[in-house]
């Protein structure tokens, strides 16, 4: 519960920003509200974190991820905006910038940038390289320092073009936390060249990731986008929610070993989640009125019938750990077949279980929850995030993309396993497009991987600049103080660093 000493702390502390210091006494204001209402057993797991609202506040007033369709109000101009359609690139990228600072979400910044080369390929016929390169550039450092926050996101098409290419080159020379960035790869469309490009930009930065184009289509149709950490949702739409559920502390909370757990420990903190979760909708529609106040709802831009929400788990490993010793078993998540079938049978378990649960105001997918493999916070100590395998025991590169790859079917609105590489990987980059290829064929959802020697570390889906990290208490970017938990208290910087050679094999083809 807010107190005064919270609001004074926020005013008083010199390490914040202007524009820090606003969103958090924004929170604390909103936390002096009765959150809505669940039943005890709910309000109690809520409170042992067992089940977690993600810290998203006690009264739901927008949306945790949206995602406007900037395509269609460039085409249409707005209204609210007073700003007629884009006819050039002067237009459409200032036209963004302002769509940018009037679209809300759950961090105070925009989530989604748009698939920026789709967004401005109409508009770049007729400019020369060097016109292309001067007006990005200043439109890539604005996002920066107007949005500082490694949440907001842009996607790059599958197609190789004028405009991916310059986006790629920028990120090399700038060095940016913001945007997050994810690349959609097709496996006919997507040349070698385009990831050769995208892979050498992730020795220099970290960005980006890599997303199996044809997956997340069949499960989310073709307006789709990847937004925030990686949580992929339909373009016009997004999330409601995000809430979430410890599989760890559901297997600590009550006693005895895999099938009690599936028969009566699961189910019911499933069911508890999935209450958190209606409620949180419910008040957000119902009772803060977002979808009826907003002008991108009235101008078409977000569509109720397009959203859902995210139900998201994490701790699977730990979970597994504990249900092995329980029935006296040996072997751990990563390390044994046993181990990593039984962590299968428990997502497969829970995601049967979503797509039988209605959840009110989810049209978005048909009425269901999407699944979603929560990549963690700051204050998840102890335990790993989403059905990853524990920082510091990870396995060798097959053996851990052959673990973790069988679950990425499952995980419709996003799922993530970040690899670290070590500088074998600068000196063989046609090896690095390789093992990208050959996870997304053996059913990899979202491919991360970062370099151990330059300035960035992936968090989870998101980098912080280890610049930065020196520069704290203070940080330019809200996201830079998350980012430092996760250093201190679950060493992501530690990650085990796998070689990469030109023999490598790809976890489609090798044993």
């Amino acid at each position: 519960m807010t107190s005064l000493e919270d609001i004074r702390s926020m005013v008083t502390n010199p390490k914040y920003t202007y524009r820090q210091r606003v969103a958090g006494l924004a929170n604390l204001a909103e936390n002096l509200l009765d959150p809505p209402a669940v039943r005890k057993q709910c309000s109690d797991a809520l409170t042992n974190r067992i089940i977690c609202d993600m810290y998203e506040g006690s009264a739901p007033y927008r949306p945790r991820y949206l995602l406007p369709d900037y395509k269609k109000v460039l085409v249409n101009g707005s209204e609210f905006l007073e700003l007629p359609p884009a006819k050039d690139l002067d237009d459409a990228l200032a036209f963004l910038l302002i769509m940018y600072s009037a679209t809300p979400s759950i961090t105070g910044y925009p989530v989604y940038f748009g698939d920026l080369d789709t967004l401005l390929l109409p508009y770049v016929e007729g400019v020369v390289d060097e016109d292309l390169y001067s007006k990005l550039k200043r439109f890539w450092i604005s996002l920066d320092r107007m949005f500082p926050d490694a949440f907001a996101h842009t996607n790059l098409s599958p197609v190789y073009n004028r405009v991916s290419k310059m986006i790629l080159k920028l990120e090399r020379e700038l060095l940016q936390v913001v945007p997050n960035i994810s690349l959609k790869v097709d496996p006919t469309l997507t040349s070698d060249e385009y990831i050769l490009d995208a892979v050498k930009t992730v020795f220099a930065c970290g960005k980006p990731h890599f997303i199996n184009d044809p997956m997340m289509q069949s499960d989310l149709g073709p307006d789709y986008a990847a937004v925030s950490c990686y949580n992929s949702l339909k373009i016009g739409g997004g999330s409601h929610t995000l809430v979430r559920i410890n599989l760890k502390a559901t297997v600590d909370a009550a006693e005895g070993g895999v099938e009690p757990f599936f028969a009566a420990t699961l189910p019911y903190y499933l069911d508890l989640t999935a209450e958190l979760m209606e409620s949180r909708i419910l008040y957000l529609v119902e009772e803060s009125h977002f979808f009826e106040s907003n002008w991108l709802v009235a101008e078409g831009l977000l569509e109720l019938d397009k959203f859902s929400a995210m139900f998201g788990i994490f701790g699977l490993a730990e979970a597994v750990n504990t249900l092995m010793v329980r029935d006296g078993q040996e072997g751990t998540y990563g390390h044994s077949l046993l181990a990593d079938d039984l962590g299968y049978r428990i997502t497969s378990f829970i995601s049967a279980w979503v797509a039988e649960r209605k959840m009110p105001y989810c049209k978005g997918n048909n009425g269901f929850a999407f699944l979603h493999s929560q990549s963690g916070i700051d204050l998840d100590i102890g335990v790993t995030a989403g059905t990853r395998i524990p920082i510091g025991t990870e396995p060798s590169l097959i053996s851990h993309l052959k673990t973790v790859a069988r679950h990425h079917h499952l995980f419709q609105s996003g799922i993530s396993d970040v690899l670290s590489f070590d500088e074998t990987a600068v000196k063989n980059p046609q090896a690095v497009v390789d093992v990208i290829r050959g996870a997304f064929k053996s059913g990899m959802r979202d491919f991360t991987f970062n370099l151990d020697s330059n300035d960035f570390i992936r968090i989870t889906g998101y980098l912080v600049r280890k610049s930065d990290l020196a520069k704290m208490p203070s940080a330019r970017h809200s996201s830079t103080y998350l980012g430092a938990g996760s250093v201190a208290d679950s060493h992501v910087d530690q990650r085990i660093v796998k070689r990469v050679t030109s023999a490598e094999s790809s976890p489609s083809t090798s044993s």
